[in-house]
């Protein structure tokens, strides 16, 4: 049974999750006996900078953003409730899958940090793709890792560890490097049975890489596997510092496995049994399918990774999501100041979506693409974000709108007709994201793309910090279990159970009409990439 949420504080029966998305570090406070019960929020905004092109965030970055999320959350959680935290159950760390952060011996960073968003990989993804018979995208750490190879990069024979922003905000917090399996099949193949880095595919890069590598195995280079559930260390006292510099927060508290967002978009819509699936939007968007057998074909659209339990799952990875949608958003809104409407960003996000409704099934002629960074899956080494129309075309707001909704699913919708072709089917699928506040109008237009029903929870916004925290919550049930000596639940029956008992959610069917609209622009829309390219050629 619950406590009151101010004794649930005090007491410390609370779990912390916390995420670094691409533009918001995210922190968020949960009941840990009802982890559906959100007690208290914070966050704080930060930037990717493109540094000697290459996309990276600083490490500074990292560790303000943090404690200024968590010093909001406190406040948060002093304003509703009365009460600081100055213990919890359990914390658990998420972030942007993929990337290379590098460290030597030293623990000293080699080379900035190069988030998921770079595509300078391609010689060594294709290198790897060939070598291992699976897909392994630019994004990947692997990819990062290979590349620097190639590249005779003289950091690369100082290397002593490698992971994702994940796994070192986890490291530093508690000294252990591990990973969540979800985050580590973003570094390295998964064997689905095995749960851990796939031993064949291993030996063949110890035999590519035996010469860089000076002879070691690049199992030694990268953070040991966990499932969900799993002991993953505790705060030290550095680590608690590193978080709280008030020290009001007390170290010893018991970490989750790190996670990666799309591990935690998959347990914030409860999407982690077979036939099941996700689509998280934010920055870069993606649809999470959790298989119930292997793939037929290798394809360069689809990711083999895992659930946090390690199940196996087709990710259609597109760099590019909302960003453009909220330039333009910004765009209006800075027109509603300056004619004195008074209506916020809020709120002319609502009235911009709405008036969508109002477009034509093709969104009138017009297209919109929302490429800021490369797109691999649509053949984009570099990103032009473009509106485009023919004179023919009927420029209106409902359909510009339109046009760019369905702009952030035009490159989901080319990966999810390559899953349609090896047969995979789905029960439900679920949208999480700040672009599905606004109830029924991104979620009808996903529902047209994918052509099948798409529900949304009331937890949609809160996305991948509450999943982290949702996490936390289960290894701390999970731990009770071993430490009472009783059968532990699996991640799948605990949201079932637990977290989504009594939830609520809203399903959209899809319209004919939607169907049969952004089918017609997505005709138009991969014709037109030969216009991006050469947009991406000429300026």
């Amino acid at each position: 049974m619950s406590l009151a949420p101010a004794d649930a504080i005090r007491s410390g029966r609370t779990t912390l999750g916390i995420e670094f998305g691409s533009t918001r570090i995210k922190a968020c406070l949960v009941d840990a006996d009802d982890p559906s019960t959100v007690l208290a929020v914070g966050g704080h905004e930060w930037e990717n900078e493109f540094v000697d092109r290459l996309w990276t965030y600083s490490l500074g970055d990292v560790w303000s953003g943090l404690q200024a999320a968590y010093a909001a959350l406190v406040a948060d959680s002093v304003a509703r409730h009365g009460t600081a935290p100055v213990t919890f159950t359990a914390i658990g760390v998420s972030a942007m899958m993929h990337g290379y952060l590098a460290f030597d011996a030293d623990g000293e960073l080699l080379v900035p940090f190069r988030t998921w968003r770079n595509t300078n990989t391609g010689p060594a993804a294709a290198q790897l793709s060939e070598l291992f018979g699976v897909n392994i995208p630019l994004r990947w750490s692997i990819a990062h890792l290979q590349q620097a190879v190639l590249d005779d990069e003289p950091h690369v024979p100082r290397i002593d560890f490698v992971t994702t922003l994940a796994g070192y905000v986890h490291w530093r917090l508690t000294g252990r490097r591990v990973l969540g399996v979800g985050d580590a099949s973003g570094m390295f193949p998964i064997d689905s049975a095995t749960r851990d880095y796939d031993s064949t595919l291993i030996a063949r890069y110890d035999e590519l890489a035996a010469a860089p590598l000076a002879g070691r195995s690049v199992t030694a280079l990268l953070p040991e596997v966990l499932v969900a559930g799993a002991d993953a260390g505790s705060l030290t006292e550095a680590g608690t510092l590193l978080l709280d510099p008030t020290g009001v927060l007390k170290p010893g508290v018991p970490l989750c496995p790190p996670e990666g967002d799309a591990g935690t978009g998959m347990v914030a819509t409860r999407s982690v049994a077979p036939r099941t699936g996700n689509v998280s939007a934010g920055t870069s968007i993606f649809a999470m399918v959790v298989l119930e057998r292997p793939l037929a074909h290798q394809h360069h659209e689809l990711d083999l990774v895992t659930t946090p339990a390690g199940d196996a799952v087709a990710m259609v990875h597109c760099n590019n999501g909302a960003s453009e949608l909220a330039a333009w958003a910004g765009l209006f809104t800075r027109f509603a100041a300056a004619s004195g409407s008074g209506t916020d960003s809020d709120g002319v996000f609502d009235v911009l979506f709405r008036e969508a409704l109002d477009g034509e099934p093709d969104a009138g002629g017009l297209l919109a693409y929302n490429h800021l960074a490369g797109e691999p899956i649509a053949g984009l080494d570099e990103g032009r974000p473009l509106v485009v129309r023919t004179p023919d075309s009927r420029l209106t707001l409902a359909n510009f709108m339109r046009a760019q909704l369905y702009g952030v699913f035009g490159t989901l919708a080319l990966g999810m007709k390559v899953l349609d072709g090896e047969g995979v089917e789905l029960d439900r699928m679920y949208a999480h994201g700040g672009m599905f506040r606004t109830a029924g109008v991104a979620q009808r237009f996903l529902a047209g793309a994918l052509d099948a029903p798409v529900s949304v929870a009331a937890t949609a916004s809160e996305g991948g910090a509450w999943g982290i925290a949702v996490l936390a919550a289960f290894t701390a049930s999970v731990q009770d279990a071993r430490r009472a000596d009783e059968n532990a639940p699996d991640l799948d029956a605990y949201l079932g159970d637990v977290v989504f008992a009594g939830a609520e959610f809203s399903t959209v069917d899809p319209e004919p009409a939607d169907v049969a609209g952004f089918s017609s622009y997505l005709d138009r829309y991969r014709a037109g990439l030969a216009v991006e390219r050469t947009a991406a050629e000429s300026l």
